[in-house]
């Protein structure tokens, strides 16, 4: 598949096909192209409506994925303290920052809270971590449906206190920690920044929200423009929506953060958008709602991108180039004061 995306721009061009416009946007090239191939694969996020085979299914699309290793990058596991069992993460330190009080990204994978792992988002991981050269905590939450609402939301907010309260451990300035994530990993931040916003505990000193779930009532326009055919597909959406919160109350701010209270003590946000993506409104709300509480709000919409672009940074140049801009913020952001 990579070598697809080699080749020169007018055989690109006749494989993935005319230049798909919707909403006054029009899909990238090397986005077109792999919605094309997976189409041609049959690619699915949700195969037979079965956790376990969507789960091997991501997982062994790592390989497709993968990205290269930067040898200034190490990893090691953790145990994270929780009441609810076990529960692990991986921690990336760049080399230089081994010794150091250095800010840290509490990160959470995406995938619907159903599949997903800190295995499958690697690659990725390892790739912020060297070009924003930050330490970063990748986190295993449990997943769905044997784990429902609210057990990932819990193990976050556990996985974050477990990092302030060992954060000499870890080489970690506690002034500089902060939560990020993909998709369902996004949501589980926003969540997260306003559950300890009205506690009496630590709060995190940023939120890096890429293309976030946020409302899990009512649908956008977005949600009817690109139901079908874009990587994330509306049966997708409701899926995993049905799996996490099934009989829960899909109002609870801590399942529709859009419907949270807010206000200008909220952490400083960075929010990016996929221009062809189901959730692109709840996402771009989310920051507009943000915005009007007073707090510090950086939203970035990749117009000519899909849902998930952050996964496919190794595969064409453009998913790497919006990977590289999303690893320039959280370093600027991270390497200056919580407020910044």
């Amino acid at each position: 598949m990579r070598l697809m995306f080699r080749l020169p721009e007018p055989v690109k061009r006749r494989m993935a096909g005319p230049t798909v416009q919707i909403d006054g946007q029009a899909l990238g090239l090397d986005a077109q192209l792999l919605v094309e191939m997976s189409r041609r694969v049959g690619f699915s996020l949700v195969v037979n409506e079965s956790p376990e085979e969507s789960r091997a299914a991501m997982e062994n699309g790592r390989y497709t994925l993968e990205g290269p290793r930067y040898e200034d990058i190490v990893s090691e596991n953790l145990a994270i303290d929780s009441t609810h069992g076990d529960l692990h993460a991986t921690l990336y330190t760049p080399r230089h920052l081994a010794a150091s009080a250095a800010p840290l990204l509490v990160f959470f994978h995406g995938g619907g809270w159903v599949i997903g792992s800190r295995t499958s988002y690697d690659p990725l991981v390892h790739f912020l971590a060297h070009h924003a050269q930050v330490k970063i905590m990748s986190v295993d939450y449990r997943l769905a449906p044997e784990h429902p609402f609210p057990a990932a939301s819990e193990d976050a907010l556990a996985a974050f206190e477990h990092a302030h309260r060992h954060a000499d451990e870890l080489g970690v300035d506690r002034a500089r920690i902060a939560v990020g994530g993909d998709s369902a990993g996004a949501h589980l931040s926003a969540v997260l920044a306003q559950v300890t916003a009205r506690g009496e505990g630590p709060r995190p000193s940023h939120q890096f929200l890429f293309y976030p779930a946020t409302d899990l009532t009512r649908r956008r326009p977005s949600r009817d423009l690109f139901a079908d055919g874009l990587i994330l597909t509306d049966h997708d959406i409701t899926w995993f929506a049905d799996q996490y919160a099934a009989g829960a109350d899909r109002s609870d701010p801590r399942l529709s953060p859009l419907l949270g209270e807010v206000d200008a003590s909220l952490p400083p946000a960075y929010i990016t958008t996929a221009g062809f993506d189901p959730l692109r409104d709840e996402g771009e709300r989310y920051a507009e709602k943000l915005r009007q509480a007073g707090a510090t709000v950086t939203l970035h919409r990749e117009s000519d991108l899909v849902h998930g672009y952050l996964t496919f940074f190794a595969v064409a140049t453009r998913f790497r180039a919006a990977a590289l801009e999303v690893a320039r913020a959280i370093h600027d952001r991270m390497h200056h004061s919580p407020s910044t």
